[in-house]
């Protein structure tokens, strides 16, 4: 495939493809299939982007490199469960065993996008890296899976990693809120999120295969992860994943 139809692949948006799988997610929001579609049709060449942001950074060149695959090591129960309590990855499994969750789980969501046409064999990786650390962003920011926390953590990922689908779904779930629940100042949580994802070091180029035996706390503190304070206030969260286990 030459250079130009990759390009073209790569930025095409699909605005019905996104219209119908928002209509489903509305009907269902518990349809992770939905969320990666809209994400999908609408994100452009953020793939292409990020791979050069990585390729600007010493580690993130490493990495893209190495191309490592990080689910091995997050679906292997038996290693993280045996890391040091308080530790990112053992508390990242106690995380996912909590919630029943996989890193396979994520990939089987992601199935029917594009991540594969047009793409380098960097790019390829980069898309799967960002599915595949999604669970640890949660772990890393100490935002749950609840409705509210999975909303604020899309804003910290649009503000680490620029992507116009998830800003979409981040606006139609602000609309959602202001209607259905007035009270709740939605629009302080998603700045929240923002205002972490400024903060903390660009979560793509670490190794997080080198770290997950560190201390979350320490590792936090180091990156400039802030407690988010104003979700761990609100009416439905889970705070306890920001506190040291």
């Amino acid at each position: 495939m030459n250079s130009l139809k990759r390009m073209l692949l790569r930025k095409r948006v699909k605005p019905f493809a996104a219209l119908l799988a928002t209509r489903k997610l509305l009907k269902d929001p518990d349809d992770t299939r939905q969320v990666f579609k809209i994400i999908d049709a609408l994100s452009g060449d953020v793939i292409g982007r990020t791979v050069k942001r990585l390729s600007d950074d010493a580690t993130g060149r490493e990495l893209l490199a190495k191309k490592p695959n990080i689910v091995d090591l997050l679906n292997d129960s038996e290693r993280l469960s045996a890391m040091p309590p308080g530790s990112i990855g053992y508390t990242y499994w106690q995380f996912i065993h909590m919630q029943n969750l996989s890193a396979d789980g994520l990939i089987a969501s992601s199935e029917g996008t594009k991540e594969n046409v047009g793409f380098t064999a960097d790019e390829r990786w980069t898309g799967n890296r960002l599915r595949d650390i999604h669970d640890l962003q949660h772990v890393l920011t100490g935002y749950g899976r609840d409705p509210i926390g999975e909303l604020s953590l899309l804003s910290f990922m649009t503000t680490q990693v620029p992507n116009q689908g998830i800003n979409f779904i981040i606006k139609m779930g602000t609309r959602k809120y202001r209607q259905e629940i007035p009270s709740l100042d939605i629009e302080a949580l998603i700045h929240e999120g923002r205002s972490i994802g400024q903060q903390a070091a660009w979560m793509p180029a670490i190794c997080w295969e080198d770290r997950l035996e560190e201390s979350l706390e320490d590792v936090r503190t180091e990156l400039g992860f802030t407690p988010p304070i104003k979700y761990q206030s609100s009416q439905i969260n889970q705070p306890e994943l920001f506190a040291t286990a």
